[in-house]
């Protein structure tokens, strides 16, 4: 594809679609094409057919009647493609009514929604606010229900308490009763103790009495005694009859002392039993006094008891007529809430029947979104038949296909949007194969099999290379190389990034597709034998990056300082085959020792520093996989070749700073690309003579640009602003690219040629 239609062709895109109802292809609307060939209809079998005819050859060398039969099949090629597009613009426009319809409907349903959502956040709040009020409520009531509890557990705690003091003072009645009784009876004994002391008093004074009496007796006694003795002298007749009285007074007198010591131990005893009467009456006094004591306290009690009493019977009245106001308050607020309730069920009905209305408009758009998805699918399925019809037409005139990619911009380059110079076209035709770039105000337009944006993954650009890949298998030629200015991201497409798996390019992943397949199709008794060979073109010298000797990797440095090193030469046979002598080629049979091969030859490529790049590829690199196969069931033989190639960059001198060795390599890199761009001119032009032996590159590249291979081409630009002429110059160069024709891709079938040499393309 061009930025202006080349030699008056421009290819459509065409998706098969049938707007979400199961209509087949025999139900698509009549054709433009009728104008050439009548109303002309095409069912899938009819399209197959077309696309699997093979050209009826009665005679191999009439040239005449085999163009005739291409332009016969290329014009019904050309109906079924304006049935084709007839069908996707009838779609197409069921599509955008079924999409204007669904944005209605999703509109209404976003509308409903928001109503929905309004009228809930509302009773939310409504209900929120009631089950606040009846929380807040039911708090209080709680709290009141708990004084009220308290102040009843209080005022039975007081009737309790009156109680036991009502049963304290009725015991302490019956105590003071009691102790009343006993003193009375304490008061008797002691009434009878005093006088039985006062007799005792009155007795002890007699006694006393008598004993004076005694005492003056016995003093008058020895009054007369003495008067005796003083009479003795005088009264010695006298004495017997006195010795006699003496005898008697003295026994009289022992008698009289007995009756003293008796009545002196009565009135001792008498004595003890009166103080232990005294102390007996002090006790009862002073229990009495205690009694007296206790009974005013409990007199006082009762006063307060009673005063505590009246004002709990008051709390208690004043609590029961707050509990009665709490309860009316409650049944009103239950009343409320009753209410409400009724209100919200109401409103839960409305928000029933709102939600089964929002349900059946869900289920509409979901039917609406099912029906666009099928729709979609068969899109999808159309655009792969469009693929299909695509690559067989391309086969058909030999075009080399062009896959375009923007890479990311860099941490150190500019990310504002004013300064974006790429934009991609949204219309069904140009979606997804469309780029348009900006310089100066003017717009670029072009137009290619496939366009990567910049947030595309690897693994996404392999899945639309991989049939290519596969075809390799299956006995073709394969070529796909990348193209760009340096720094635009063409080893990254190529090769990845070392060490991160989810990065890794085309090269790698082809193999792992490759050996994959290789092992499904042994149970269908296929076998596969593969070799590798691995070169570079630096300084237009070819140098063998899998040579086991270290010194042949740099023949090139030897030959610059006059010192004989290993030639390398490129030859084509007959077949098409391309052969480079002394070339290094290593048996494979594994993704793991391929891996390891490209490691060695990374290490062994040329690279250098430039100002445009840190780690610049200064040499082409050409990745070869030959493959030879055998199906010892059917005795089929394949033979196929992928070719996978690492261009060095264009750059500007004046951009890249190079000098010294790097200034000489920059001039054999952009020397090599010119010679390119002149082989793609002479084949755009289709000249007689195409210079394909300007330069080791065209030279090796010339079976995969002029011969029978399907070949693919990467054009990598930068999305540096900075860098838009470069970019500008590259796709203009893949536009030319793309409209080159060379040739119908032939599959080679033979048996395994007698040199087992790798041969190119």
């Amino acid at each position: 594809m061009v930025e202006t239609p080349v030699n008056g062709r421009i290819r459509q895109a065409f998706t098969i679609v049938n707007g979400g109802h199961d209509v087949g292809l025999t139900s698509a609307p009549p054709s433009n094409a009728g104008s050439d060939y009548g109303i002309i209809e095409f069912t899938r079998e009819d399209v197959e057919a077309l696309l699997n005819e093979k050209a009826k050859r009665k005679e191999r060398f009439n040239y005449k009647e085999r163009c005739e039969n291409m332009v016969d099949y290329i014009k019904r090629l050309k109906v079924c493609i304006r049935w084709f597009q007839d069908i996707e613009m009838s779609y197409s426009i069921e599509q955008e009514k079924l999409k204007n319809s669904l944005e209605m409907t999703q509109q209404k349903s976003i509308e409903i929604e928001l109503l929905l959502k309004i009228k809930e956040e509302e009773l939310n709040l409504i209900i929120t606010e009631m089950r606040k009020n009846c929380t807040s409520l039911q708090e209080k009531l709680i709290k009141e229900e708990a004084e009220k509890s308290a102040a009843v557990e209080s005022l039975v705690k007081e009737r309790e308490a009156r109680l036991d003091i009502e049963r304290s003072h009725t015991t302490l009645s019956e105590d003071l009763g009691r102790t009343e009784r006993e003193i009375q009876s304490a008061n008797q004994k002691i009434s009878s103790l005093n006088e039985m002391y006062k007799r005792l008093q009155e007795y002890i004074t007699s006694l006393q009495q008598y004993n004076g009496k005694l005492h003056t007796e016995l003093s008058s006694v020895e009054d007369e005694l003495k008067r005796v003795e003083k009479e003795k002298a005088t009264a010695a007749e006298n004495i017997a009859v006195l010795r006699g009285q003496l005898t008697l007074s003295i026994s009289s007198q022992e008698e009289a002392t007995k009756q003293k010591d008796g009545l002196a131990s009565g009135v001792y005893s008498m004595r003890g039993e009166l103080k232990q009467v005294r102390d007996d009456r002090d006790c009862q006094l002073s229990r009495a006094q205690t009694l007296n004591a206790d009974l005013m306290k409990l007199k006082e009690s009762r006063e307060n008891s009673s005063i505590e009493l009246d004002s709990l019977t008051l709390k208690a009245n004043e609590l029961e007529e707050k509990t009665s106001l709490k309860e009316n308050q409650i049944k009103a607020l239950q009343e409320k809430l009753a209410a409400a309730e009724k209100k919200l069920q109401v409103t839960d009905i409305s928000v029933f029947e709102t939600r089964t209305e929002f349900e059946g408009q869900k289920k509409f758009v979901d039917e609406l979104q099912r029906r666009l998805e099928d729709t979609e699918f068969k899109l999808i399925e159309g655009e792969r038949l469009r693929k299909k019809l695509h690559n067989t037409i391309l086969e058909l005139k030999g075009n080399i296909r062009v896959f375009c990619r923007v890479r990311p911009l860099l941490s150190d380059e500019s990310r504002s949007t004013e300064g974006k110079i790429f934009s991609y076209p949204t219309s069904m035709e140009a979606s997804g194969r469309g780029i348009d770039l900006s310089q100066n105000g003017q717009k670029h337009s072009f137009t290619f099999d496939k366009v990567f944006i910049q947030d595309v993954s690897q693994e996404e650009i392999f899945v639309e290379v991989s049939q290519l890949v596969q075809s390799a298998l299956d006995g073709y030629k394969v070529c796909i190389f990348a193209y760009g200015q340096t720094g635009s991201g063409k080893t990254y497409t190529m090769m990845g990034k070392p060490g991160h798996p989810d990065e890794k390019g085309l090269i790698p992943r082809s193999l792992e597709q490759i050996f994959q397949t290789k092992q499904s199709q042994q149970p269908q008794g296929w076998k596969y034998e593969m070799q590798v060979s691995m070169l570079e073109i630096y300084n237009e010298t070819i140098r063998d990056l899998l040579s086991t000797n270290r010194s042949s990797s740099y023949d090139a440095t030897r030959l610059e300082n006059g010192t004989p090193g290993k030639q390398y030469t490129i030859k084509h046979d007959a077949n098409g085959n391309t052969q480079v002598s002394d070339l290094t080629v290593v048996d494979v049979h594994s993704a793991k020792e391929v891996a390891f091969l490209l490691n060695q030859a990374a290490n062994s490529r040329s690279v250098g520093k430039t100002q445009m790049n840190e780690q610049s590829s200064r040499s082409h690199f050409v990745f070869t996989l030959r493959i030879y196969g055998v199906n010892e069931s059917t005795d089929q033989q394949v033979q196929g070749v992928l070719n996978l190639i690492d261009l060095a960059g264009s750059e500007r001198l004046s951009k890249s700073g190079s000098t010294g060795d790097r200034l000489k390599e920059t001039q054999a890199i952009n020397k090599s690309l010119s010679s390119l761009s002149d082989v793609i001119f002479a084949l755009a032009k289709k000249e007689d003579h195409v210079p394909f032996r300007n330069s080791k590159l065209t030279y090796l590249l010339q079976p995969c640009l002029g011969g029978d291979s399907k070949t693919l081409m990467f054009v990598n630009i930068s999305p540096d602003p900075s860098s838009v002429g470069e970019s500008l110059c590259s796709l203009r160069f893949a536009s030319r690219v793309n409209a080159c024709e060379i040739g119908t891709p032939r599959r080679q079938t033979n048996g395994r040629a007698t040199d087992s040499r790798l041969s190119y393309c």
